[in-house]
């Protein structure tokens, strides 16, 4: 079973060169939505697997553990492989019904995306960490430059700049990290962080260098200046593949190599608040859809991030709280940016002032829009009530000052999420129906439909709450059996492995 993990790599890349060469677009159409419908059963099969037998490991080539480039997969990387497949097939859906492959080689960039996100997922080791990450931005520059409004070269511009900034440092601090500690496989690191300043220092920089790709506070900005000049699939897919694969990598390394430190908790949570506030009432001021759900993915990172200042009473259920946020916000965000993306392809604009009296005319997009509001601000039915109420719950198991601060902050947050929202609504979905426009002009079935399949699948995780909440404590659960983890990764000769007690000393 192990041996098959590396196809999770081979077959996408593989197939985004089949996508290349195929002459055909109903091929290359169908190679973009069989690969994420694969990788979904993929993950799916993975979960169940690892649930009952534990971490799966494979080193390439067969090398002894230490010195092999290995991939590892619990069910923590399991769940994240399933939704991200979830994400990028109803997004490539969107770009086939809205026209996007025509151009001839968005199919093969969307394929080579995946794969970088999948190798991310599966990575037990912070260099091919870096690799997969590049892997995943050599496609979004194409993607970005391909597709969206004539913004989109200045927004690639930025784009471009903040990711080769934030992976020159990412690189670099794996460096520093090799050099302090003689290694950079994640099993061989475990709690190196902890209790170590040069390794403390040389992680930390890795830390930031994610910290920039998940559009965290302070170093957020680029994000909502750059998304919104793609097109609303490559959005989609950015929301819901980027920034996550960050917030699991960020998740990974503080479980396993800063050993869950309590002493970063106050840090954590100051940033995150501050990230919290800003998200939910920046997108107020903006002046298009996309712009304002920009701040909505921007919104959501703090909710998840901040459980890791709460993993000194329950980790797993702290954890398990936080990765419950994000899938509920890859499925909600992706769902929305989708929403948009259906307006502006019918009525050529998501500019808020141009738009008005969509609920009278398009009665099913104002009931996808309106669900997707819902969910994000979290009520019910949607996956964003339980998603805030398990984050508030494990907060409130603190019952100190770090409870009521963050606490305030996701009510003041959510209150700032409803008024974006409300805003959005009041200006293109209620008033007087447009009058430039021809009245047969209606958004098309297909268009809304990937929008609507995901709000579905936000119903659906309202509905089965219980079993999914279930999955994410049994993620959570591997994620913190560490030894297990390094069990299988290193095996029982590594070879090339330093030891680290010497590291751990100040513990």
């Amino acid at each position: 079973m192990d041996a098959l993990i590396p196809l999770l790599v081979a077959v996408p890349l593989v197939s985004s060169a089949l996508a290349v060469m195929a002459p055909w677009k109903w091929a290359r159409d169908l190679l973009h939505l069989i690969i994420p419908a694969a990788s979904i059963l993929a993950g799916i099969g993975l979960f169940t697997y690892t649930a009952e037998h534990g971490t799966l490991a494979h080193n390439v080539g067969l090398f002894q553990g230490g010195v092999a480039i290995p991939f590892a997969v619990d069910t923590f990387s399991a769940i994240m492989i399933i939704t991200t497949g979830i994400v990028a097939l109803v997004a490539n859906w969107f770009a086939t019904v809205a026209g996007e492959t025509r151009s001839r080689y968005y199919p093969a960039l969307t394929l080579m995306l995946i794969t970088g996100v999948n190798g991310a997922l599966m990575t037990a080791d912070l260099f091919n960490f870096f690799v997969f990450i590049e892997v995943m931005l050599l496609p979004s520059y194409g993607l970005m430059a391909m597709t969206g409004t004539g913004a989109r070269l200045a927004a690639g511009r930025t784009f471009v700049l903040v990711n080769l900034a934030a992976s020159t440092m990412l690189v670099v601090g794996v460096g520093f990290v090799y050099g302090v500690t003689g290694s950079v496989n994640i099993a061989a690191l475990q709690g190196v962080a902890a209790g170590n300043g040069p390794a403390t220092v040389a992680m930390g920089m890795v830390i930031i260098a994610i910290a920039t790709k998940a559009g965290v506070f302070p170093v957020h900005t680029w994000l909502p200046r750059t998304y919104p000049g793609t097109s609303a699939a490559v959005m989609g897919l950015f929301s819901g593949l980027h920034t996550k694969v960050a917030v699991y990598m960020l998740f990974r390394i503080y479980v396993v190599i800063f050993d869950l430190e309590d002493r970063w908790n106050t840090l954590i949570i100051v940033v995150m608040v501050a990230s919290m506030l800003l998200g939910g009432f920046a997108g107020l001021a903006e002046n298009s859809i996309r712009r304002v759900l920009a701040y909505q993915m921007i919104n959501g990172m703090p909710f998840i991030l901040v459980m890791l200042a709460f993993t000194s009473g329950d980790p797993q259920r702290a954890l398990a709280a936080g990765l419950l946020y994000t899938l509920h916000h890859m499925i909600t965000v992706g769902s929305l940016v989708l929403t948009s993306g259906a307006i502006e392809e019918t009525y050529g604009t998501g500019v808020l002032k141009r738009l008005s009296g969509l609920a009278r005319r398009e009665p099913v997009v104002a009931a996808v829009f309106a669900a997707g509001a819902f969910s994000v601000v979290g009520f019910p039915p949607f996956s964003g009530l339980w998603g805030k109420a398990f984050i508030v719950i494990e907060v409130a198991r603190a019952a100190d000052w770090r409870s009521w601060v963050v606490i305030s902050a996701i009510i003041l947050a959510s209150f700032g999420a409803l008024l974006a929202m409300l805003r959005v609504w009041r200006q293109v979905f209620w008033g007087r129906p447009m009058q430039s426009v021809p009245g047969s002009l209606r958004v098309r079935g297909g268009v809304i439909g990937p929008a609507a399949t995901l709000m579905a699948v936000s119903l659906a995780m309202f509905i089965f709450a219980g079993p999914l909440i279930d999955a994410a404590l049994t993620a959570t659960g591997d994620l913190l059996d560490v030894a297990t983890y390094q069990q299988a990764v290193l095996g029982d000769d590594p070879v090339g492995v330093p030891d680290m007690s010497e590291l751990q000393g100040g513990r």
